[in-house]
C-alpha cells in the first residue's frame, strides 16, 4: 500500500481550525508522536512517523512507527508482541505532532529495555539519572 496523500492545509485558520487532517512533516519528512497509555495516561514512548507510517496506523488501527536509526517502517510489536492498538490519535494546533492513545498488547511493555515505559528514568537535580 502506498501511503495516503495528505492534503496542504490552505492557511493557518485551516491548519489550526480546519476538519482535514493536514500533517506538517519536518524537513526529513517526519512528525513527532507520543504514545500514552489510554487506561493509565502514563506517557509510554516518543517516536517518530513519516507519512506511511501515518497512513498504515490509520488504515489498521495499529502504531506504526518511522525508525531513524534502521531508516524503515516500523510496526509497533510486530517481532515483540507488544502492538499498540490505537483507541484514539490526536493531532495539535500546528499539526506538527500526534497524540496515540494506545492499549499496549503482550506483556504491556512499550520500550525495547523491557520497561514498560521509555521514560523509566528521573534525573536528579544533580544530573544522576535513577531509574524507577
Amino acid at each position: 500500500m502506498s501511503p495516503m496523500s495528505f492534503p496542504t492545509a490552505p492557511d493557518k485558520t485551516a491548519l489550526e481550525q480546519g476538519e482535514a487532517l493536514a500533517p506538517r512533516f519536518d524537513a526529513k519528512g517526519l512528525i513527532a508522536a507520543i504514545a500514552t497509555h489510554a487506561g493509565t495516561g502514563e506517557v509510554l514512548m516518543l517516536a517518530w512517523m513519516n507519512d506511511e507510517a501515518l497512513s498504515k496506523t490509520l488504515e489498521t488501527g495499529e502504531a506504526h512507527y518511522w525508525s531513524r536509526s534502521r531508516g524503515e517502517l516500523w510496526h509497533k510489536g510486530a517481532t515483540s508482541g507488544q502492538v499498540q492498538v490505537v483507541e484514539e490519535l490526536r493531532i495539535d494546533c500546528d499539526q506538527d505532532a500526534v497524540w496515540l492513545k494506545v492499549r499496549p498488547q503482550g506483556d504491556g511493555g512499550a520500550c525495547h529495555t523491557g520497561a514498560v515505559s521509555c521514560f523509566y528514568r528521573v534525573v536528579g537535580k544533580d544530573g544522576r539519572l535513577v531509574r524507577q
